[in-house]
């Protein structure tokens, strides 16, 4: 878990610590955005706090347009590649910025691991550490086809219900972005990727695999808030990040319930 002092910030501010010496020139190098278990990051309120810096928020696969991509490419190692197929599309040799939320952030680390030279920086927002950080993960990889397909049917004929069990008290004016994330996916994909989170946050070797994305690029910690103190992270991986940081009033789904506010916390971050 986070040490003390970011379970008590004050309301309205955001806390951060930056190890100076652990950071990079980051500011200038693209950005790119991998959602989490269900949804998009591609929102253009979060865009537009980038101005004109070079911004991505791909669909994996499995997502989106590719919806109809083959269950057994859509897994962590599936969409580090796709990560880098789209890299490497838009932005050639040039090193990014990866911003990985909850299950994207294991992707980030799996990406960062496999391609250290293509990474400037990563922000995990609550990217997952270990096997308690994927507990929906989990029950959604248990379910059966029939379970899971009933789960998002229901989430979708009533996003404003989804929105509040996410911690989203307050959804007016979020339905519409509720609606888009739970359209941008079949539960197929969602089981696909859960059972793959499962079993790599499970591996023993997961944590030697986060040790050394830690050393070799520099990577900050986003959390909300409400949601901050059910992230496990570890003591050696608070003590190694470049930063720490609380976004308040919001949980993990702070992109969702703040976009712009989100947007602007991780481009300074990375100024």
């Amino acid at each position: 878990m986070f040490a003390q002092p970011f379970t008590t910030l004050k309301k309205r501010t955001h806390f951060i610590v930056r190890k100076e010496s652990q950071m990079n020139n980051a500011s200038n190098a693209p950005v790119v955005f991998i959602n989490g278990l269900i949804g998009t990051l591609n929102d253009p309120e979060i865009h537009r706090q980038f101005g004109d810096r070079p911004f991505l928020a791909p669909d994996l696969y499995g997502y989106g347009n590719h919806q109809g991509t083959p269950v057994g490419n859509i897994n962590i190692q599936g969409q580090v590649e796709r990560i880098r197929e789209v890299v490497e599309a838009e932005f050639n040799e040039c090193a990014v910025n990866l911003v990985g939320h909850s299950v994207g952030g294991v992707v980030a680390y799996a990406f960062a691991h496999r391609y250290p030279e293509r990474v400037k920086s990563l922000v995990s927002v609550e990217g997952n550490f270990t096997l308690k950080d994927a507990f929906w993960s989990s029950s959604v990889a248990n379910m059966s086809v029939e379970q899971a397909e009933t789960m998002l049917e229901g989430f979708r004929a009533d996003p404003e219900a989804w929105l509040e069990r996410s911690g989203i008290l307050e959804p007016a004016g979020k339905t519409e972005t509720a609606k888009t994330w739970l359209a941008h996916q079949p539960a197929s994909t969602l089981q696909a990727m859960a059972q793959s989170v499962v079993a790599v946050t499970g591996r023993p070797d997961y944590q030697t695999i986060l040790r050394s994305v830690f050393a070799s690029v520099p990577v900050h910690l986003l959390a909300g808030e409400h949601s901050v103190g059910g992230w496990d992270v570890p003591d050696w991986a608070n003590k190694g990040a470049t930063s720490l940081t609380i976004m308040p009033d919001v949980g993990h789904l702070m992109m969702l319930q703040h976009p712009a506010a989100f947007g602007r916390l991780v481009a300074g971050l990375l100024a």
